[in-house]
C-alpha cells in the first residue's frame, strides 16, 4: 500500500477542507432503521448527504474548490462541466461568494437538476452526450473567458472536500468495520477512502456502481482507468464514461473493492427509503445502500455506515420509469 504522503490528496486535506466548510455547509444527520438492520443483519448508520445544502454531497468539494481560490480568480469566473449535482452545488457556492459560474451540461440532463443550477444563477451550456467531449467544449470557453475549471471529481480540492462527510459520519457514529459509498467519477470514494484509512485503518471501504457501468471496477481489477460508454441506468450521476485520475489513485491503493448493483436494485431501495425512513434520495444516492442490502457486500455481523449521496431526483419521472 502507498503511503498517504505519496498519493495526489491527503487526509490531512480533508482535515483542513472540514475546518474551511464548517459553517456553511451543513453537518448532515445519520440515521438508523431495526428493519435495515434485521434485512441485512448487519448495524447500518446512513449518513444522509441528501439533506446536504444543494440536494447532495457535491456542495461539500464546490465550495473547498471555491474558497481556495485567489480572489482573482474569483473574479475571473469559474466553469464546470456536470450533470447536475456538481453544476448546481458550484452554483450555489459560487452565489454566495459573488463568482459567476458556466456549467457545461449535457441536453439531456434530469431537468430537476437543471432547474436547480440555474436557480441557483449559473451559465448553462448545453452539449450532446453522444456526439460532443464535455471538457473540450469547457476547455475551449474558459481559455476564451479566463475562467477556472473545476471539474466535479478529477481535482485535489473537489475529493478533499467530498471526504469530509465520511470525516463528519466516523467522528459522530463510528468506528465501523465498512464504509460504502457511490462511484461515478470517483471524487466521494477517495475521499471517503482517505478518511477511513486515516480513522479506522482496519475499516474496509467499498464502492458501489451500476451494473451497466461497472467501468470503476474494471478499472480496480486491472489497476488502469477502463472506460464506459454511455451507459442506460437510472443512476444518472454514475453515467460518467470514467474514472477521474487523482480519485483513482486514491481508489487503486486504498480501496477494499467495488460491487455493481441493478437498476431494478436502486428502485428497490429507493422505495424502502421513502416508505420506511421517509427519505427522498435519487438513484445514484442509494448504490451503497443497495449493496449492502442485496447482499452484493457482505456485512453480516458488522457495523456499517453508508453515504446516501444525494436526493435531487424527479419522483415523477422515476414512477413513471
Amino acid at each position: 500500500m502507498t503511503h498517504p504522503t505519496a498519493l495526489p490528496v491527503t487526509f490531512a486535506d480533508v482535515e483542513a477542507a472540514s475546518v474551511r466548510i464548517a459553517g456553511r455547509a451543513h453537518r448532515t444527520p445519520h440515521v438508523t432503521s431495526r428493519t435495515l438492520d434485521e434485512q441485512t443483519q448487519a448495524q447500518v448508520v446512513l449518513k444522509c448527504e441528501n439533506l446536504q445544502r444543494s440536494g447532495a454531497f457535491k456542495f461539500r468539494g464546490a465550495l473547498n474548490a471555491l474558497l481556495l481560490l485567489t480572489e482573482e480568480e474569483r473574479a475571473h469566473g469559474v466553469l464546470t462541466y456536470s450533470s447536475g449535482n456538481h453544476a448546481g452545488a458550484l452554483a450555489l457556492a459560487g452565489r454566495e461568494m459573488g463568482v459567476a459560474v458556466t456549467v457545461v451540461m449535457p441536453s439531456d440532463a434530469p431537468r430537476i437538476k437543471r432547474a436547480a443550477t440555474e436557480g441557483y444563477g449559473a451559465r448553462i451550456v448545453t452539449y450532446n452526450r453522444e456526439t460532443d467531449v464535455r471538457e473540450h467544449i469547457g476547455a475551449e470557453i474558459a481559455q476564451r473567458e479566463g475562467q477556472v475549471v473545476i471539474p466535479p471529481y478529477d481535482h485535489a480540492a473537489v475529493v478533499a472536500g467530498a471526504g469530509t462527510a465520511a470525516l463528519e459520519l466516523i467522528h459522530d457514529a463510528g468506528p465501523f468495520d465498512v464504509l460504502v459509498a457511490c462511484v461515478g467519477g470517483g471524487g466521494l470514494l477517495s475521499g471517503t477512502a482517505l478518511a477511513a484509512r486515516a480513522l479506522l485503518p482496519e475499516c474496509e471501504v467499498w464502492g458501489v456502481e451500476p451494473e451497466t457501468a461497472d467501468d470503476a471496477k474494471r478499472s480496480l481489477e486491472s489497476g488502469t482507468i477502463q472506460r464506459t460508454r454511455e451507459p442506460k441506468t437510472i443512476a444518472d450521476g454514475a453515467r460518467t464514461p470514467y474514472v477521474g485520475d487523482i480519485p483513482f489513485a486514491v481508489i487503486r491503493e486504498l480501496v477494499t473493492g467495488i460491487a455493481t448493483v441493478s437498476d431494478d436494485d436502486l428502485m428497490d431501495s429507493l422505495l424502502f427509503l421513502l416508505q420506511r425512513m421517509k427519505l427522498v434520495s435519487e438513484p445514484t444516492g442509494v448504490l451503497g445502500l443497495s449493496a449492502v442490502r442485496t447482499g452484493k457486500i457482505d456485512v453480516r455481523g458488522k457495523r456499517v455506515g453508508v453515504l446516501i449521496s444525494g436526493g435531487n431526483t424527479d419522483l415523477v419521472d422515476l414512477l413513471q420509469a
